[in-house]
C-alpha cells in the first residue's frame, strides 16, 4: 500500500496533519522544498501534499478525501498527473518505479543507483510539458533532492524556475546545504519537524513496538528509523544490552546485524561513552545500560576506526570478522578508567529490568 492518505482520508503518519494543513493554507509557490530529517516522514509528507493538490473533492483545510478517483489513483501509484522520482535504490524499496525500470529479478549484477541521474530528470521534464490528464494540474515529487548529481540538478534548474503552467514541484532534503544554491533559491522552504515524543511513542506502540521510547532515543527521536530498527529484530532489550555485550566482547550479540546498522549503533555507543567520560550523559542508550567512565584516548581511537569503516559502507565486508574486530576494539575502549567508581549493571537483564 502506498504511503498516502487512505480511503478514509487518514494520513499515513498522524504528526503530518498540522504541517500539511499549514502548507495547504499558505504555500502558493510552484516549487516547495521540504526540509526534514531522515525518519521523520518527508516522503510521506510530500506524497500526501501531492495527493491533496490533485484531490477532486478535498475536505476541510483542503486535505485529501481519499475517496475520489484522483485519490484512488494516487493510492494505487497510477495517477497520470503525478510523477514521483526517487533514486533507483529507493524506487525498488518503495514501489514508485519509472518507465525504464526493469522488472524484479532482472539486471541483478548491477547495483541500483543511489543518485537521481540526468536521463531521469530529462524524462521528468518531458513529462511536465504534457497536458494534464484529469484537469487538476500536475505534481512532481522529487525525493530526496540531495541525491541529484551536479548534472541532473543543473538540468532541473529551468523547470524549477519556470515550470509549465499548472505544474507544482515538491522536493525534499535532509540538509539544504547539500543542494546547489541555485536549486535552493528557486524553492519555498518548509521545515518538517520531528513529532513530539509522546505522539511518536504512541504511534510506535500502535505498530507493536515495545518500550518505544528506548528506540526513539536510539534514533534521535525519528520514529520511522525506530520502526525500521524494530523490524530488523532489534528491540528495546537488544538495544539496551549492546553496551554490556561490547564490554564483554560478545560479538555473537550482534550476529545478523548488517554492517551499516552495526557501525551506526557502535558509533552511537562510542558517542555516549565519550559523553560519560567527560562528565556528561548519553543520548542514545539508557543511562542504566552504560558502564563507568572510560579513558578518552582509546575511545577516540575507536571513534576514528568506526568513522573509517562508515565511509566504506558499500564494501563487501565479512560481517562476522568486521563485528568481531570492532567489538574487540570497543571492549578495550570501554574499559573503566583508573579511579572510576561507578558500576555498570551486573547483566543486560538487570539493566533492562531497571528500564521497565
Amino acid at each position: 500500500m502506498m504511503p498516502v492518505a487512505d480511503a478514509q482520508g487518514a494520513l499515513p503518519l498522524p504528526w503530518l496533519a498540522t504541517p500539511l494543513a499549514d502548507v495547504l493554507a499558505h504555500q502558493r509557490g510552484h516549487a516547495t522544498l521540504v526540509h526534514g530529517a531522515p525518519g521523520v516522514g518527508a516522503l510521506e509528507f510530500v506524497l500526501a501534499l501531492a495527493q491533496a493538490l490533485l484531490c477532486e473533492n478535498p475536505v476541510a483545510a483542503a486535505m485529501p478525501c481519499g475517496r475520489c478517483g484522483s485519490c484512488k489513483l494516487v493510492q494505487a501509484g497510477l495517477h497520470p498527473d503525478l510523477f514521483v522520482l526517487l533514486p533507483e535504490n529507493l524506487r525498488r524499496d518503495t514501489g514508485w518505479l519509472v518507465a525504464d525500470d526493469k522488472a524484479e529479478g532482472e539486471d541483478l549484477k548491477r547495483k541500483p543507483s543511489r543518485q537521481i541521474r540526468i536521463t531521469e530528470v530529462r524524462s521528468l521534464i518531458d513529462w511536465s510539458h504534457k497536458t494534464s490528464a484529469r484537469g487538476r494540474g500536475k505534481v512532481v515529487v522529487l525525493h530526496p533532492a540531495d541525491t541529484l548529481n551536479y548534472q541532473s540538478a543543473s538540468a532541473l534548474l529551468k523547470t524549477l524556475e519556470e515550470p509549465p503552467a499548472g505544474t507544482r514541484l515538491l522536493l525534499t532534503t535532509a540538509d539544504p546545504a547539500h543542494l546547489l544554491p541555485t536549486v535552493r533559491s528557486r524553492c519555498q522552504r518548509v521545515l518538517l519537524p520531528a513529532p513530539a515524543t509522546a505522539v511518536a511513542s504512541a504511534w510506535l506502540a500502535g505498530q507493536g513496538v515495545d518500550l518505544p521510547e528506548v528506540l526513539l532515543a536510539a534514533c534521535n527521536g525519528r520514529p520511522l528509523e525506530a520502526l525500521a530498527l524494530a523490524r530488523a529484530g532489534i528491540d528495546a532489550a537488544a538495544w539496551s544490552a549492546l553496551p554490556g555485550a561490547v564490554v564483554r566482547g560478545q560479538a555473537a550479540a550482534v550476529a545478523g546485524w548488517a554492517p551499516p546498522l552495526l557501525v551506526d549503533a557502535l558509533q552511537k555507543l562510542c558517542h555516549d561513552a565519550l559523553a560519560v567520560a567527560v562528565g556528561g550523559s548519553g543520548r542514545y542508550f539508557p543511562a542504566v545500560s552504560l558502564g563507568p567512565p572510560a579513558a578518552l584516548a582509546p575511545l577516540l581511537d575507536w571513534a576514528a576506526e568506526l568513522a573509517r569503516v562508515a565511509r566504506h559502507a558499500d564494501h563487501p565486508w565479512s560481517e562476522a570478522l568486521l563485528a568481531d574486530a570492532l567489538i574487540q576494539q570497543g571492549r578495550q575502549a570501554l574499559a573503566p578508567a583508573r579511579g572510576s567508581s561507578r558500576a555498570a549493571p551486573a547483566s543486560a537483564a538487570q539493566g533492562f529490568a531497571t528500564l521497565r
